[in-house]
């Protein structure tokens, strides 16, 4: 549904995105993650045509973006940066005429979205009453105003308190359960994406550093908890036998690629030593973001 080939995009001196290249496949739920600054919202921003690349190919639903900018996103619906209503207007007179600069829209269509993302019995209030995540709902309905096969979304739960972001994320999965939409999401809430997006890309100063499943990042067996009386005396046996690689913070063992719990408690047991616990650690979203990114860095020179 997206694809980017080696994308460049300079503003003056600054290169805020360098040589992007990158795949969403229909069907996914994907997540684009990086700090402020870089490059996530220059990046959706030439895939929806509002920002020109300097260089390298951006399609988007077969089409580039540069040269057939309309058919591309005939059957796109975006989030993008903050979404600006008439607040002195009601949520589905708001829906009526930003409707017009996409696609004609009928009652029955706009009625339709309304339903969808919660604001039915509120449509007829004015914008103004609204709260943060009622007009979250209501940016997501105007995305949905063109029947999309693809929704971009730019940090959508972006000012929302607990609450609100939760039933975002539950509004974005039925979304994509029952219409069987394509859906990139940028986001800051890395327990949110880990959450709803089966596949992740990260950036770092304008440069992607990794692309791949989340349930690969998750399956991924960092460190193992370990508890016996003598620490040191354990970890020496284990790294005589082979089996662990290092040991981190004095309570933590890093497995030889193929080795198991199972066998470090047996070898443990075999040399006479006592294990009081041992478990793996599951790596979170964000323990892999921030590793990732902080390989990514340049070394300080100071």
């Amino acid at each position: 549904m997206i694809q980017l080939s080696r994308v460049n995009k300079r503003f003056g001196q600054r290169l805020a995105v360098e040589e992007l290249t990158l795949t969403v496949p229909r069907g996914e739920i994907f997540g684009l993650l990086g700090h402020n600054g870089a490059g996530k919202s220059t990046a959706i921003g030439m895939m929806l045509g509002q920002v020109w690349p300097t260089g390298g190919e951006v399609k988007v639903c077969g089409h580039d973006v540069t040269m057939q900018r309309a058919r591309a996103l005939q059957k796109v619906g975006a989030i993008f940066e903050a979404p600006a209503f008439y607040d002195y207007l009601s949520g589905q007179r708001n829906l009526e005429i930003l409707s017009h600069y996409s696609a004609p829209t009928t009652r029955a269509r706009i009625r339709e979205v309304v339903d969808w993302v919660g604001l039915t019995g509120r449509e007829q209030s004015k914008v103004k009453t609204y709260s943060h995540g009622m007009r979250a709902r209501l940016a997501l309905a105007q995305a949905l105003l063109p029947q999309p096969e693809l929704l971009i979304l730019d940090e959508p739960g972006n000012g929302l308190d607990p609450e609100g972001i939760a039933e975002m994320r539950r509004t974005i999965g039925r979304l994509h359960r029952e219409l069987g939409l394509t859906i990139l999401l940028s986001s800051h809430q890395l327990s949110e994406v880990e959450q709803l997006c089966t596949r992740i890309a990260v950036l770092n100063q304008g440069r992607k550093v990794f692309e791949g499943q989340v349930a690969e990042v998750k399956a991924a067996r960092g460190r193992v908890t370990l508890r016996t009386p003598d620490f040191a005396a354990a970890t020496a046996c284990l790294r005589e036998r082979g089996i662990i690689t290092g040991v981190v913070d004095g309570k933590f063992i890093e497995l030889s690629e193929g080795r198991t719990t199972a066998e470090v408690a047996k070898a443990l047991v075999e040399a006479g030593l006592s294990v009081e616990g041992i478990w793996q650690q599951e790596q979170t979203l964000e323990d892999f973001y921030l590793n990732v990114v902080k390989a990514a860095a340049p070394p300080n020179p100071h």
